[in-house]
């Protein structure tokens, strides 16, 4: 049954939710080993420079994978992909499990990044193929919900198991949920269109290496090594130059990894840079708060998971609702209404940092953020990828889960290094230089935000159902 009926059936939610909680998994693992890093450092006796790949090589290998999509979807089912993701990420989590040593355990990191790169994108695939038109929106905002709390929950479970059994079982709770994710998906994942035997371009592949392991470790060691350093600006050319090569390549070549000819449509092209924008928004505050709490109102890891908890759970409710407003209305009067709210938040946070913001003032102004992203994130995704024929629709996933992934390591390091260098300066106490230093990230993300709502305001129609 194809996009004929109005009517949702059943079993696309149970496949969207399937594919969804693989991704879920993978972003909650991510933000939970943060919590755990001092454990491992004491355990391995390793440094904060070694521990911090535990993150930096998933990162890398998302970010490798996740552009594969197109090309994946056009040459594998639907269902073997899924089955190919889950066992994977299956795969890295007993390998931490039963890890004796630390490189073992980034070996692990390593098998769930591809599992995580592979099932991201599945998730939006399989809701552009199969969901009836007028109910996309709907769906795309439960998509990003079933992911949008991952990063708040994260580090609360992350710091509930670290101190109370240890932190193995980060991935040991997680495998009853893989377990389950995979008989849903078996039963009700279905193949729409035929594939299609085209050729991989191993050269696209080289270059894109090149490009995200420069770009990614660059951007990781901006906070801890000098710019001028092999590893921040040695890393940055190395990048540059992939960059190009994998640019030049993709459009001279008639089956590119990822279609970058997509980025001539200037509705998409647009809405793609609002996309990249907000997640660096996004990523950059999801650093910045929980930063604050513990080292300017001198909370505990544990107390600042639970601060941003509230925030995240209902703008991931707020979700589908946005996906129900774009239905009935067009995208333009939820987008604009979420990034207004962005705006009101950041300004808040940004005139309050100086002073000492309350834990009791962050919890609301982080609300006000989330609900305004839920109103937002999901519906520019979706008026992106409906600005593209059909057939174009895997490449567009592909660019826009490729540029969340890029905005994961840009936001976070961008705030960071900040944030660091006010902490340089000694002539301050740290809690004062750190509530500088937010102040001025803060800055940095607001002007980010402007341009968002620029580019919102003058590319959605008024009414674009």
């Amino acid at each position: 049954m194809e996009k004929q009926s109005e009517k949702i059936q059943g079993w696309m939610v149970l496949a969207v939710i399937a594919a969804g909680v693989m991704s879920f998994a993978g972003v909650v693992v991510e933000t939970a080993v943060n919590i755990s890093f001092p454990t491992l450092m004491r355990e391995f006796k390793i440094s904060t420079d070694l521990v911090q790949w535990m993150t930096t090589i998933c990162l890398l290998t998302v970010s490798l994978t996740v552009p594969l999509s197109a090309y994946l979807k056009r040459r594998f089912k639907t269902k073997h992909l899924f089955v190919f993701a889950n066992l994977t990420f299956t795969v890295g989590l007993l390998i931490d499990i039963l890890a004796p040593n630390f490189w073992l355990l980034l070996v692990g990191r390593l098998v769930q990044g591809i599992g995580t790169g592979v099932a991201l994108p599945l998730m939006f695939n399989i809701i552009l193929d199969w969901v009836p038109q007028r109910r996309v929106g709907m769906m795309m905002g439960l998509g990003t919900m079933i992911t949008g709390i991952a990063p708040a929950v994260g580090p609360t479970y992350g710091g509930l198991l670290v101190n109370s059994l240890g932190w193995r079982w980060i991935f040991i709770f997680l495998l009853p949920l893989l377990v389950l994710s995979l008989i849903t998906g078996m039963v009700t994942i279905r193949q729409k269109g035929r594939l299609m035997k085209t050729e991989f371009d191993w050269l696209s592949l080289v270059t894109l290496i090149l490009m995200f392991a420069g770009l990614t470790t660059g951007f990781a060691n901006m906070g801890s090594q000098p710019l001028l350093s092999w590893l921040v600006l040695g890393s940055f050319a190395i990048g540059l130059i992939g960059t190009i090569a994998f640019i030049t390549r993709s459009l001279k070549i008639t089956s590119p990894i990822v279609n970058l000819t997509l980025f001539a449509r200037h509705r998409f092209a647009r809405l793609a840079f609002a996309f990249l924008l907000f997640q660096l928004t996004a990523l950059g505050l999801s650093f910045l708060v929980p930063n604050y709490i513990q080292l300017v109102n001198h909370g505990s890891a544990m107390l600042a998971g639970l601060i941003v908890l509230p925030g995240a759970a209902l703008g991931a409710v707020t979700g589908p609702f946005g996906g129900r407003l774009l239905d009935q209305f067009g995208a333009r009067k939820p987008v604009l209404s979420g990034v207004v709210l962005n705006l009101i938040a950041v300004i808040g946070l940004t005139c309050l940092a100086p002073d000492r913001l309350t834990n009791s003032t962050i919890i609301f102004l982080y609300i006000a953020f989330m609900v305004g992203a839920g109103l937002s994130f999901g519906n520019i995704m979706t008026s992106a990828l409906a600005s593209l024929p059909d057939q174009s629709n895997g490449d567009g996933n592909a660019i826009l889960n490729t540029l969340q992934q890029f905005a994961g390591a840009v936001g976070t390091s961008i705030a960071s290094t900040i944030v660091a260098a006010s902490q340089a300066n000694h002539a301050r106490p740290l809690d004062q230089a750190t509530a500088m230093g937010t102040q001025h990230a803060l800055l940095v993300l607001l002007v980010a935000l402007l341009l968002e709502l620029a580019l919102v305001y003058w590319t959605l129609p008024r009414d674009d159902r």
